[in-house]
């Protein structure tokens, strides 16, 4: 089970989009795959309960996490293989510990919690709420942006994670991500 949830080693530079639903990650994600010739990482947990939706008409359950960290972590162990430049991650497992512990009265399974804090990103984007909401099947807190924001948020600092805070329209968004992922291969090539 524990192998299942941890990150395998890589060469490559990997950054995390992290933030509330419907805020632009998945938008970003493709978009900075495309301009570094890259793989990313979808968000495993969209498939996943997008089929629970449509095959039972519910919802994320408590015990749905696991096999949704579990195939996080799959995909991106996989596709980590891919490429030794930059892998970009639309979630990881401290996203699912936040929404562990924001929907379930603050709990998170201990194995999740563990790996969610062993695994290691070199950046994160946290993206604010400053884009129009867009409603699907899954997402369900339109009117508690803020407070998921702050969750987050309070989430990377808690975890002294190195985080960049990304506002704005699309373009602006792509081009401060690119500058800061531009930064980090510089600085990886200059130590090499």
């Amino acid at each position: 089970m524990e192998k299942n949830l941890r990150q395998e080693p890589s060469n490559c530079i990997k950054i995390v989009l992290f933030g509330p639903e419907s805020t632009g990650k998945t938008t970003l994600s493709r978009q900075l795959a495309r301009h570094y010739n890259t793989v990313w990482v979808p968000e495993y947990a969209r498939a996943y309960l997008q089929d629970k939706w449509n095959n039972e008409r519910k919802t994320c359950e408590p015990h749905d996490l696991l096999p949704i960290a579990e195939g996080q972590m799959r995909l991106e162990n996989e596709l980590s293989k891919k490429t030794d430049t930059v892998l970009i991650c639309d979630t990881d497992l401290l996203e699912t510990k936040v929404y562990s512990e924001a929907y379930y009265v603050g709990a998170c399974d201990p194995l999740i919690e563990k790996f969610a804090l062993e695994n290691i990103y070199d950046l994160y984007f946290l993206t604010y709420i400053d884009v129009p909401w867009e409603a699907d099947d899954l997402r369900d807190k339109p009117n508690e942006r803020m407070l998921m924001f702050e969750a987050f948020k309070n989430e990377l600092i808690k975890q002294n994670r190195p985080y960049v805070l990304l506002k704005g329209n699309k373009k602006e968004r792509l081009e401060e991500a690119i500058k800061h992922i531009d930064k980090l291969i510089k600085d990886k090539k200059n130590v090499h």
